[in-house]
């Protein structure tokens, strides 16, 4: 954590309602980035309570992403050749297949990094399972060509996520908010569709998640040739269709008069706002503003 990290938040975190920290790894094995934050050792806890408590400074309530970039890491920043559900070339390095027992045990890294959240502060914990990262490598046939149980199926490519799930929801408690940020679609040929997702979207929340934040998949952040505002609310509206609990929406969103739209129509229970923050840190201020400071809950 650096003084860089907290400046960042404490200025965008004011008048929003909750803040989502960026994707920290919880092994270093899967580490994307030099400067990514980590939640993989107890020393790094007093960190995250700073940061914790600059975004409870500023007003917001604040979760933060715990992750594992799988294949798409590279060896000289995390220390080893990348692995990935196979041996498989999507990314820039060819990631060496995983082993079932290094699986469970990545599992049981989820549930430590969980911990380490709730002990610095957080108020809630995100699994990010979009943009490509290792739980979305697992879902789609484009990086998992396994053969045992973590493949060959539509369920048994999301059985990974149900372990890390259930041992995150045994760290926590049943009382502690628990979001999943699913990859709902990868938008390419052979890939992980929209509608395989919201078959297994009902198991996500009964193996024990509150709220899912509804992104796209291996493509990454963008879906080919898609930069229309809101371009990812139809998915999260359709799993707002089957599922029992609140849906978050986003995907380009810049204004308040869009998100506040969105939700007034009932498409979505909640928008997440990113580049719009990340080029504004007034924007959440501005955007309150624009609605005379008030809101209608």
């Amino acid at each position: 954590m650096t003084e860089k990290h907290l400046s960042y938040y404490r200025m965008r975190a004011r008048k929003i309602g909750l803040v989502i920290v960026e994707h920290s790894y919880v092994d270093y094995g899967g580490r994307f980035t030099t400067t990514q934050l980590g939640v993989h050792d107890d020393s790094l806890i007093p960190g995250l309570k700073r940061l914790a408590d600059v975004i409870h400074s500023s007003g917001a309530s604040a979760a933060i992403q715990i992750n594992h970039s799988g294949g798409k890491c590279i060896q000289g920043v995390c220390g080893a050749q990348p692995v990935a559900p196979s041996n498989v070339r999507f990314w820039k390095e060819t990631p060496r297949a995983l082993e079932v027992a290094e699986i469970r045990q990545l599992a049981i890294r989820f549930g430590d990094g969980a911990e380490r959240v709730i002990k610095a502060g957080f108020d809630a914990v995100e699994i990010h399972a979009a943009h490509g990262w290792l739980l979305n490598q697992f879902h789609s046939p484009v990086s998992n060509r396994r053969t045992d149980q973590y493949g060959g199926s539509l369920e048994n490519g999301f059985c990974f996520t149900m372990e890390v799930i259930g041992e995150i929801r045994t760290r926590v408690g049943s009382d502690y908010p628990v979001l999943f940020r699913l990859g709902a679609d990868d938008f390419m040929e052979g890939g992980l569709t929209l509608e395989e997702s919201k078959k297994m979207a009902p198991g996500i929340v009964t193996a024990g998640v509150d709220i899912l934040d509804v992104s796209s998949g291996m493509c990454g952040i963008y879906p080919p040739g898609e930069q229309t505002p809101g371009f990812l609310i139809p998915s999260a509206e359709e799993m707002r269709k089957i599922c029992s609990v609140p849906v978050i929406g986003v995907g380009g969103i810049r204004t308040m008069e869009l998100a506040d739209r969105i939700v007034r129509e009932g498409r979505v229970d909640l928008v997440a706002v990113g580049r719009a923050l990340l080029s504004d840190p007034d924007w959440g201020v501005k955007a309150m503003n624009s609605f005379g400071g008030k809101t209608n809950g």
